[in-house]
Order: C-alpha cells, then structure tokens, then sequence
C-alpha cells in the first residue's frame, strides 16, 4: 500500500475550490499532496473512526457500515441535486459534464439532444437496480453528462482502448467497454469502487462487485479491476472531486465517499 501518491495536475478550472481555500484566484490545480489531506484526517477521528487501522475484508466490512448510514434522495430530486454538486467552479449557472468535461447550463437537463441527463456510472443494469431509491438514485456515482454522450457509454464496463467518442472530451470506447477522458479516470474508479462497498447485498439490492473482466452484461458486477486500480492511481483526487463528496456529505446524503478521502484503501481492500 503506498502511503503517498503523487498528485497528477487536471485540467479543470476550480474557482470554486479556490474560494474554499480562502484564495483570491479564479483557477486552481491540484498540488503535490499526501493521499489525505488535513481536512480528510480531521475525518478519521471521527466520521471513519471504526475503518482506521484495518486492511482487507475487515477495512471493506467497516466502510460499509460507515457509508450505508445515509439519506436517500428520490430520483427527481436528484436533477437538482447535481446542480449543486456539480456546478461549474468558474459559472454558477451551468454544470461540469463528467465524461465530456463540457460546461452546459443547469437549465439543459432532460432528454433531448443538446441535453445533459442522470449517468450511472455504475451502469443500471448492473445490479438491476434501475432507479429505484438507493443504488439508482446514489449521488456518489451519479453525474451529469450529454445525452448522446450518455447513450455511448450504456451500460459498457470499464478498460482502456477504442475510438473516440463524438463530444466525449477524449472519452473511448469499443463494443464492451468505455475509457473516460484522462482527467476523469480516477473518479470513476472511485465512484465504482464506493458502489462495491455500500452496497452488498442488504436492503433488497444485488451485492455489487468489481470483476476482472468485461462484458458482464446484466450481472452485478462490473469491471475492469486492474485497470480500475491503475486509474486510481494514475489520477488522485482533485479539489473539484473532493469539493464534490463535501457537498453531498454536508448537504444531501450525509455520507462520504471514503476513496475520495482515502484513495490509497483501493489498494488496501483489492
């Protein structure tokens, strides 16, 4: 397990971020940093006191009974939700796609081209959660992105390879699988990783799992595990990712997404 990773700069404007940290700019990067920083140990004394010292199987069972206690959204109040969590740091009236890295105002959600739409990135079908209240409506893994967009990555699992996406940021894709901008790969890895922890089989919802494969379909699992691993590390959380998991743990679901605050426990538990 490696205690400190090296922080790779994205290319996302954090004005937002910049605010928070009581700086005057209007863009900020993420800065060579252990892999928590003070603010997140400020949580290990308390919010993730019972995961602190544990590794493995043991580390997995604690953080999921930490993260299950939460509020749950319905599936409309999510729209306004992800205006919230994911407004753009340099114009409070639009929001950052995920895959796209697109700016696009708050007033384009729906369903027609042009459009910005609800994407599980732990796809639906995944688990066959659909949108019900819980996985389906999960503010740790839904994100804005286009619609089109949306409609590529499907249910795709994860890998790296593939042409590339019509408005997709630099975004990839082939017949099973889907490889998101650079500036985003850990996030999803983190975002998928979360759903493997929070949800394991309690409250009448699937067990999901991260596989070593693609192409699995309408199981509940989804992958691709070792390269999941290496997005993580390869791009840590920035200040925008970590702005994001305070919102909807102050603001909504009063939970955390421990990989956000802890990237280095992927490897601890995988």
């Amino acid at each position: 397990m490696l205690a400190i990773r090296t922080r790779r700069r994205k290319a996302v404007v954090l004005a937002t971020a910049a605010v928070l940290a009581g700086l005057s700019s209007t863009s900020l990067t993420a800065s060579p940093a252990t892999a928590t920083t003070t603010a997140h140990t400020d949580y290990d004394s308390t919010y993730y006191k019972a995961a602190i010292g544990k590794t493995g199987a043991s580390l997995k069972a604690s953080l999921h009974t930490i993260v299950s206690d939460q509020t749950k959204l319905s599936y409309s109040a999510v729209w306004d939700a992800l205006k919230a969590t994911d407004e753009d740091p340099a114009d409070s009236g639009n929001v950052i796609l995920l895959y796209s890295g697109l700016s696009r105002s708050k007033s384009l959600n729906g369903g027609d081209t042009g459009d910005w739409n609800r994407e599980h990135v732990w796809a639906k079908s995944h688990g066959d959660f659909g949108t019900a209240t819980g996985p389906g409506t999960d503010l740790h893994h839904l994100r804005p992105e286009d619609v089109l967009v949306n409609g590529v990555r499907g249910n795709k699992d994860f890998d790296d390879g593939g042409s590339a996406v019509s408005g997709g940021g630099g975004s990839l894709t082939d017949s099973d699988s889907f490889e998101p901008r650079d500036a985003v790969k850990g996030d999803v890895a983190r975002m998928i990783f979360y759903m493997a922890v929070r949800y394991e089989g309690g409250d009448g919802f699937a067990d999901l799992e991260v596989n070593g494969q693609v192409g699995n379909g309408s199981a509940p699992y989804i992958g691709k595990l070792s390269v999941l691993k290496t997005w993580n590390d390869e791009d840590p959380p920035d200040a925008f990712e970590e702005h994001r998991n305070q919102v909807v743990y102050d603001d909504y679901q009063h939970n955390r997404n421990p990989f956000i605050d802890h990237p280095e426990w992927v490897e601890s538990i995988w």
